[in-house]
C-alpha cells in the first residue's frame, strides 16, 4: 500500500515541497509534464497537481496528504486537518496602494477599491476592522490594478516586496502570514497512518536540521566549564581527549539563529580551531 500525496506542479511551492521530500530520503522521478510518479525506496505516491485543487484532491480522498500554502486554505476551506507547519513558503498577504496614496492607517481603505486573488480573507480582515470597502475579485496580475484604473490599492500574496515596488506600489498592512503546510484527509486508514508517521518523523529530522548547526572546537581543560555552559546541545557537549596534553575536542549543536554570538563567545572563552557544519538530519 502506497501513502497518496498531492505537491504543487509548478509555482512557489513546488521545488520546496520534492526537495522536503528528497532530503527525507524519499527517491522518486518527477520529470517535466510528469502528473503522478512512485517512490522507488518509501510507501509514497505522488500526484503533481494545481495548488488551487490540492486541499479537494485530500478532502475527497483522492490524496491522503498534501502540501499547500495557508492561504490556500483560508480563501477557500475544506474539510482537512493540518497535521505540520513545513517551515518554508513563508511570505504574507498584504495591503499595498500606489506610493502617492496618503495613507496613514486602516481606515483611510474606506470606501477604497481594493484588487485581489483573496476576497474571503480580505472580507474577513476588514469585517474585523469595520472598514467598508469595495473588494474587486481578480485572478492574476494584481499588481497592475491600480496603475490601470481598475482599484485605488491592491491585496496580494508578498515574499521580497519587489514586484510590487516595480509596479510603484509599497506594502501597508499585512492581512496574513502563510507557509507550506502539510494536510491529511480526516478518514486516514490505521496502515496510512503508520505511513504518515513514519513520513512525519522524517519531515521533523529535517526541519530540526534546518534550525541547528554542529560545531566541533579545541579547547583547553581549563576552560571546559566555561564552554560547556555555553554549548548546552541536545544534552551536554561531547568532550574528547587530543592528543596534545591539556586540551580537548568538543562537540555540540547549536541554534542557527545563536551562531555567530556563540561563536564570538565561545573564542572569548578559550576556544579554538572551531569548525561549524551543516546538518543533514536531527533526531531528537
Amino acid at each position: 500500500m502506497n501513502l497518496k500525496i498531492a505537491l504543487q506542479k509548478q509555482g512557489k511551492l513546488a521545488d520546496g515541497s520534492t526537495a522536503l521530500l528528497r532530503k527525507c530520503g524519499i527517491k522518486f522521478s518527477n520529470g517535466q509534464g510528469k502528473l503522478r510518479t512512485v517512490s522507488s525506496d518509501f510507501p509514497l505516491e505522488i500526484f503533481f497537481l494545481r495548488d488551487d485543487d490540492i486541499p479537494d484532491y485530500v478532502a475527497d480522498g483522492v490524496a491522503d496528504i498534501g502540501i499547500v500554502g495557508q492561504n490556500i486554505l483560508h480563501e477557500d476551506p475544506k474539510p482537512v486537518d493540518v497535521v505540520e507547519h513545513l517551515g518554508f513558503g513563508r511570505c504574507r498577504l498584504s495591503v499595498a496602494v500606489p506610493k502617492n496614496f496618503q495613507y496613514v492607517n486602516i481606515d483611510d481603505l474606506r470606501g477604497k477599491r481594493i484588487a485581489t486573488s483573496y476576497p474571503r480573507i480580505l472580507g474577513d480582515f476588514f469585517a474585523s476592522k469595520s472598514i467598508n470597502a469595495d473588494i474587486h475579485q481578480i485572478s492574476g496580475s494584481v499588481e497592475i490594478a491600480p496603475s490601470i484604473g481598475l482599484a485605488d490599492a491592491v491585496c496580494d500574496l508578498v515574499s521580497s516586496g519587489s514586484t510590487l515596488f516595480s509596479n510603484g506600489l509599497r506594502e501597508v498592512a499585512t492581512v496574513l502570514d502563510s507557509e507550506a503546510v502539510l494536510i491529511s484527509r480526516r478518514d486516514l486508514g490505521a496502515e496510512s497512518k503508520e505511513i504518515l508517521s513514519k513520513l512525519l518523523f522524517r519531515i521533523r529530522g529535517v526541519k530540526a536540521s534546518a534550525q541547528n548547526k554542529y560545531i566541533l572546537l579545541n579547547a583547553p581543560l581549563n576552560a571546559i566549564e566555561k564552554i560547556t555552559a555555553l554549548l548546552p546541545g541536545m544534552k551536554s557537549p561531547t568532550v574528547m581527549p587530543l592528543a596534545q596534553e591539556g586540551w580537548v575536542s568538543m562537540h555540540s549543536v547549536i541554534g542557527e539563529h545563536d551562531f555567530w554570538e556563540v561563536v564570538s563567545e565561545l573564542k572569548a572563552a578559550g576556544a579554538e580551531g572551531i569548525l561549524v557544519l551543516s546538518i543533514d538530519q536531527m533526531i531528537g
